[in-house]
């Protein structure tokens, strides 16, 4: 089956679409409740993408064999659907999460998902389930693509059979009123080493920070923060942020090197900055240099940014050599992320074109 005959044939199995609300109260703990549908497309070398589904959300048939138990070609994307003052749905840069689901896919050696297939399936699952989309302030349903290896076999190669499918969780705000963030420096654990998958959006990058995250616990800090594999020196991203640093007048953001995730909002907030007068540099930034600059008073505020939590400002940085203190919150993290919800939300004009309908989608 060719990918527009896929496109055109979502088969909706046994779909129940409720007319009621789903969601009445504030949303659950994030990730933990999930919306009655799921949508799954099969690939298979020989067939190309076919089999395209919505159906209820529930377990999924795999051999214990699956390549994806074994060999971790797995990929996913996370990415939010918010409802607009006139009760529409809207989506902010989908495209720009189905070509960075791509890139993820060559560097796993996984099939490509079309970017209309992505966009289809999701626009797919929000019709069914639109029920599930909040209506409280900062509240959202966070979107969840993932590409699974599914052939079964033992053997050091890529698969020739995957499951790609779309699930779908709602989550309450991430308030700007929190409590900054302290944040460990690991010296010990890297995310990433040059030539690796730290581009990429793999689980592995996730479960290989989880034993850094919990040496930053036990120092007392919320976050980790990761540092270069070769010399432990240069600051890169925390375990699934990447880092602003704010000087007078202008940004400061690692740069993108192969081992960082080139996260959709921080290219937002780069343009976004840029747009209100801020100079915006990409450059490396050293360890050494944010102690420096947060102990001199130089450094004016450090936020960090995700789909997820959006801004998040960071007030200390701990090191084994001691805590550095950082103003927070700052104007300039609170100004780049009330433009950004504003725009996410359909109440602030958006000059770039991010934002997309349901009906968009369905027409890609």
């Amino acid at each position: 089956m060719t990918v527009d005959e896929s496109l055109a044939r979502f088969d909706r199995h046994l779909v129940t679409v409720s007319t009621e609300p789903a969601v009445t109260a504030a949303p659950p703990a994030f990730g933990t409740v999930f919306t009655d549908h799921m949508v799954t497309v099969r690939y298979h070398e020989q067939k190309g993408w076919h089999d395209a589904r919505v159906e209820p959300f529930g377990p999924i048939p795999m051999s214990p064999a699956a390549a994806v138990l074994h060999y971790g070609q797995e990929i996913f994307e996370g990415l939010k659907a918010y409802r607009s003052a006139d009760g529409d749905c809207l989506l902010f840069r989908p495209e720009a999460h189905a070509r960075r689901f791509q890139e993820s896919a060559r560097r796993l050696s996984m099939p490509v998902v079309p970017a209309g297939l992505f966009l289809r399936a999701i626009a797919e699952l929000l019709e069914v389930d639109r029920g599930w989309l909040p209506g409280g302030v900062e509240t959202s349903l966070y979107l969840r693509p993932y590409l699974v290896a599914t052939e079964a076999f033992l053997g050091v190669r890529p698969a020739r059979e995957y499951l790609f499918a779309v699930i779908a969780t709602p989550v309450g705000p991430v308030s700007p009123g929190s409590k900054p963030l302290t944040v460990w420096a690991s010296e010990t654990y890297s995310r990433a080493g040059a030539g690796g998958t730290g581009a990429a959006k793999c689980g592995g990058n996730y479960a290989g920070a989880h034993l850094a995250q919990a040496e930053a616990a036990r120092a007392g800090c919320d976050q980790v923060v990761f540092l270069d594999s070769g010399h432990h020196q240069f600051v890169e991203e925390m375990a699934g942020m990447n880092l602003f640093f704010g000087y007078e007048g202008h940004l400061v953001t690692p740069t993108l090197t192969g081992t960082i995730l080139p996260g959709v909002t921080r290219d937002s907030i780069i343009w976004l900055a840029r747009d209100a007068g801020l100079d915006v540099v990409e450059r490396p930034i050293a360890l050494a240099e944010w102690q420096a600059d947060a102990a001199s008073g130089k450094l004016r505020e450090v936020f960090a940014c995700g789909t997820a939590a959006t801004v998040a400002q960071i007030g200390m940085l701990r090191t084994a050599a001691g805590d550095f203190p950082v103003t927070a919150p700052g104007p300039m993290g609170a100004a780049l992320r009330g433009r950004l919800l504003g725009i996410q939300y359909g109440r602030l004009p958006d000059p770039c074109g991010w934002t997309r309908r349901i009906g968009q989608l369905a027409a890609t």
